[in-house]
């Protein structure tokens, strides 16, 4: 019974809330969390059995290499294309599947130390995350973009800049999501305190990723832009108390403000990319448009 009430409970709790801009369902029952061991701060804290056993050993058919083929689906192959383009502070590589002009949403992901462009647009690593993401954006007139990120400092923050300008400008009205994976998350705060990016953005996602303890300043938080945080409790690389005093702390400066935290119970560094359930988290952050 308990079980079955926590169930209920989550279902309520994690859906979000009606919004003019919905991603449509894709493979959400095998995508869903596995289990919700508690709730707390009225759904804002979420904490997600996570069991390496199952969700790595008995979803993969190689062990973190290569996921069931029941969770890929290989169309989004089809609107997948390299590309680059001349940005102030040098040539970017990155790799764009869907929708490239009249987007209704983007979603941009930033990868880590030692990632590419390639990682984000893996079919099978990761537990076929990557590739739900990609045919979320497709199946809902909507672009993903997987960047090269030559650095976390000025010229990746210029070209990852710039790189949001074009696709803007070639999808006015369409909401802009950052998907921040690891130190790529060093990057988004710094995205996040520019103005021009700031005042457009209808989401902020980070995945086993960074803090900012000065949010009060940034651009991004002044707009009250949605944040999702989605943390490892046994991430070895940035602590999950780190990132849960940092949760609680804009908690409690800032009343009210849009953010949720995911805890993955037992998961390590990279369990949030492989465990967000990438629709129900979106589906929040636009909820807020």
């Amino acid at each position: 019974m308990r079980a079955v009430a926590l169930a209920v409970i989550a279902s309520v709790l994690i859906a979000a809330p009606a919004a003019a801009l919905e991603l449509a369902p894709f493979k959400d029952k095998l995508f869903a969390y596995p289990g919700i061991l508690a709730v707390a701060d009225n759904g804002a804290h979420v904490t997600v059995d996570y069991r390496e056993l199952r969700d790595i050993n008995e979803r993969d058919e190689v062990p973190e290499r290569r996921v069931q083929r029941s969770y890929v689906d290989l169309a989004p192959r089809r609107v997948q294309r390299e590309a680059a383009i001349e940005t102030p502070s040098g040539k970017l590589n990155y790799v764009a599947v869907g929708r490239e002009k009249g987007a209704r949403v983007i979603t941009i992901y930033l990868h880590g130390k030692g990632g590419s462009r390639q990682q984000g647009v893996n079919d099978y690593t990761f537990g076929g995350n990557f590739n739900r993401i990609k045919n979320l954006m497709v199946r809902n007139d909507g672009l993903y973009l997987s960047p090269d990120v030559i650095d976390f400092e000025a010229r990746g923050r210029a070209q990852i800049s710039a790189l949001i300008s074009h696709y803007r400008s070639a999808s006015p009205g369409a909401a802009v999501i950052l998907a921040c994976g690891s130190m790529g998350g060093a990057l988004c705060w710094q995205l996040a305190d520019q103005p021009h990016v700031a005042a457009g953005l209808a989401g902020m996602l980070y995945l086993g990723s960074m803090w900012n303890n000065d949010f009060r300043k940034v651009e991004a938080i002044k707009h009250r832009v949605p944040i999702v945080l989605a943390h490892g409790s046994r991430d070895k690389v940035f602590p999950v108390e780190a990132q849960e005093a940092f949760y609680r702390k804009m908690r409690k400066a800032m009343p009210g403000y849009p953010i949720r935290f995911v805890r993955f119970e037992t998961g390590s560094h990279g369990t949030p990319i492989r465990m967000i359930d990438w629709r129900d988290s979106i589906n929040w952050l636009l909820s807020f448009r």
